[in-house]
């Protein structure tokens, strides 16, 4: 199929280096594997375009700087703009990563022009945008957000969402029940892999690198994280890979409890680098806080395809994910010295590492490969047969 691929959100670069850019990249990366030809619409870019990337047909239409009111009139109108240009280029699908203020896919499901030809669509709902804009950016136009959301939600012929809580809030929303369907994230198999090496015999006095991957946010967890470091043994080593609005701060907390000779902060990563990093850990660590989590955290589909034994928050997807604790350890969501324990415990056992890595490995590639994902959401679309919600 031709498939046009349709990204508005501003703050998303289609080659970015953050967990939405890459998110992007595996769906397109899957979609052309499986033998479709892709078509990029989007309103950023960034510059770091991937090898295998390089011959992606990308549309990018700039937005106007301006205030976020004036950012927000400027997607909706590219949203219009957009939608006449997918018209007009003979395709056999959109499908779209849910933005606010875009209707770009309920336009062509549903096209007002007489003569128009309605292109079936798929909509990727990854997060309850309207409330995360809400609570953690600011929102000018909530009408305008709302009426645009529903719009995609009734016009979709299939709503993709990452997790139950989503599919939730996209039928409170409006979607029709039978036309949501549940598509957890996934992982390029091939493209992450385990370290080469065999796991050796190490001394126990030896280093134990302890790893995270994702954007430093409040949401992530990554102070916690710092605080539970600073309770383990001193062999343990911290390597944070990503930026974030909390970088600055958190580099000033590492210092204040006296780990910053622990913790490497590489900063932004490009996402080709990061399996060579995964390659270096030991652990890897998703310690997210207590609170609401409606993700499907992408970071942990990465350290079970690279073999990692991880700790987790027992919070949102993560247990099932992991097994209800048979493919990885799972702790008490913001208790730091749980954390730490379980950190502690995870490095003094080897034979237990070894272990929990292998499973991790066979659970990717057997539930989790991006292939398989797109594969069945395509084959839900041509079947047209009720979309009950699976795992």
């Amino acid at each position: 199929m031709r498939i046009a691929y349709a990204l508005l959100d501003p703050g998303i670069g289609v080659f970015g280096t953050k967990g939405a850019s890459v998110h992007v990249q595996e769906v397109i990366r899957a979609l052309r594997a499986e033998g479709h030809e892709v078509t990029v619409f989007c309103t950023r870019t960034n510059q770091d375009v991937p090898a295998d990337l390089a011959d992606l047909e990308v549309h990018r239409h700039r937005l106007p700087a301006g205030t976020p009111a004036e950012r927000e009139q400027a997607v909706a109108a590219a949203s219009a703009e957009i939608a006449r240009e997918i018209a007009a280029g003979g395709f056999d699908l959109v499908y779209e990563r849910y933005s606010l203020f875009s209707d770009t896919a309920a336009r062509l499901s549903a096209p007002t022009d007489p003569g128009s030809r309605a292109i079936p669509s798929i909509l990727e709902v990854n997060a309850p945008l309207i409330a995360e804009q809400r609570e953690h950016r600011s929102l000018a136009d909530e009408e305008g957000a709302l009426g645009a959301t529903r719009r995609q939600l009734h016009g979709a012929s299939l709503v993709s969402c990452v997790s139950e809580a989503v599919a939730q809030w996209t039928r409170e929303m409006g979607a029709a029940p039978e036309r949501v369907v549940l598509t957890p994230n996934g992982v390029n198999t091939t493209r992450i892999t385990p370290a080469p090496r065999p796991l050796a015999v190490s001394a126990p006095d030896a280093p134990v690198t302890v790893g995270f991957v994702g954007t430093l946010k409040p949401w992530h967890g990554t102070d916690l994280l710092l605080r539970a470091i600073a309770r383990t043994e001193e062999r343990l080593r911290l390597d944070i890979c990503g930026t974030g609005p909390q970088q600055g701060e958190l580099e000033r907390l590492a210092a204040e409890l006296g780990i910053a000779d622990r913790v490497r902060f590489r900063g932004a990563v490009a996402p080709a680098q990061v399996p060579g990093i995964l390659h270096g850990l030991d652990i890897a660590a998703a310690p997210y806080p207590a609170g609401e989590h409606y993700f499907s955290p992408l970071k942990v589909y990465e350290y079970l395809a690279a073999g990692l034994p991880t700790v987790a928050s027992a919070i949102g997807t993560i247990p099932a994910l992991l097994g209800h604790g048979t493919l990885g350890v799972l702790v008490e969501p913001g208790d730091v010295q749980d954390l730490a324990t379980a950190l502690d415990e995870l490095a003094a056992d080897p034979g237990r590492r070894a272990h929990l890595a292998v499973r991790a490995r066979d659970s990717a590639v057997a539930e989790h490969d991006w292939r398989s994902r797109c594969r069945e959401l395509l084959g839900r679309l041509r079947s047209g047969a009720p979309t009950e919600a699976v795992a």
